[in-house]
């Protein structure tokens, strides 16, 4: 089975269990210490969802940033030995054509192999990490952890993680400083659902999620934050979000920064879109 039938795959029985409105949820440590009624000065129209690729017109990002354009890839809780070879030594034989910076984000398990054969010109990335430092926590990865095997990069904050393990905005948020202070780059993930999205809460979800990061990242920080902006209703159900509708989200997450930490930290973020890409849609 592909990555991509795998994920779908994964979805579908995700999208067939009940939901249980009483659900535990994992607390997050500290609340919020700044006030979440911070707003960006930037006035956007949001497009409606399209559920064909490409659809809607392209826009120009207001106050595009500075900083290096990154390509991630998830590879999620895919593959085995054989597959994951043979998915290194494809990266192997391509070329990065563009001034970009590709990071490649395996199983945990399968972290060692692929740093090992990897080409160079590929950056590598933990799925995840601990909100502290070592100890007690069955089947955690400290930062301190990646660090010492010289993994730069950690996911954070993904949308199936906040979903299926419970962690809290402010949970996320601790998680993304302790990682920042370790000496790891973050690959921080916001984004709304179809039902929030549907109720027009898109930017108020967006917000929620930025301040409780910002709540604990300081302005220096931003150097090594990039935000993965993952429309969680354009994961692996069919639905597409459109360039104007991902630009107008990423041109009021710029603006949100700028109101927070100034121009110097809203120009040199960088902002990923972290929904379904396939290749007739990557443009």
């Amino acid at each position: 089975m592909s990555v991509v039938s795998a994920h779908q795959a994964f979805t579908a029985r995700v999208a067939a269990r009940p939901k249980h409105e009483g659900a535990r949820r994992v607390s997050g440590p500290a609340l919020l210490t700044r006030p979440s009624n911070v707003r960006a000065t930037v006035a956007l129209s949001l497009s409606p969802v399209s559920a064909k690729a490409g659809a809607g017109s392209r826009s120009v990002v207001a106050m595009a940033g500075t900083g290096k354009f990154v390509v991630g890839g998830n590879w999620k809780c895919n593959g085995n030995s054989k597959s994951i070879a043979k998915l290194v030594k494809d990266l192997n034989a391509g070329e990065i054509t563009a001034d970009v910076e590709v990071i490649c984000a395996p199983p945990m398990v399968y972290l060692p192999k692929v740093q090992s054969t990897l080409d160079r010109k590929y950056q590598l990335a933990a799925q995840n990490c601990w909100v502290g430092a070592g100890g007690a926590f069955t089947g955690e990865i400290a930062a301190e952890m990646l660090v010492d095997a010289n993994i730069p990069w950690v996911i954070l904050g993904h949308s199936e993680r906040r979903a299926l393990c419970g962690e809290t905005d402010e949970f996320v948020g601790k998680k993304t400083k302790y990682a920042l202070d370790a000496g790891l780059s973050v690959m921080a993930c916001i984004g709304e659902t179809l039902d929030e999205r549907e109720a027009g809460q898109t930017l108020a979800v967006c917000t929620r999620q930025l301040q409780a990061i910002c709540n604990e990242i300081t302005e220096t920080d931003w150097a090594k934050v990039v935000i993965a902006y993952e429309p969680v209703w354009a994961i692996g159900t069919g639905l597409t979000a459109t360039p104007a509708i991902a630009q107008s989200v990423h041109a009021f997450i710029r603006g949100w920064v700028r109101e927070v930490f100034g121009d110097k930290s809203a120009e040199r973020v960088v902002i990923q879109y972290g929904g379904a890409v396939k290749p007739d849609s990557v443009d």
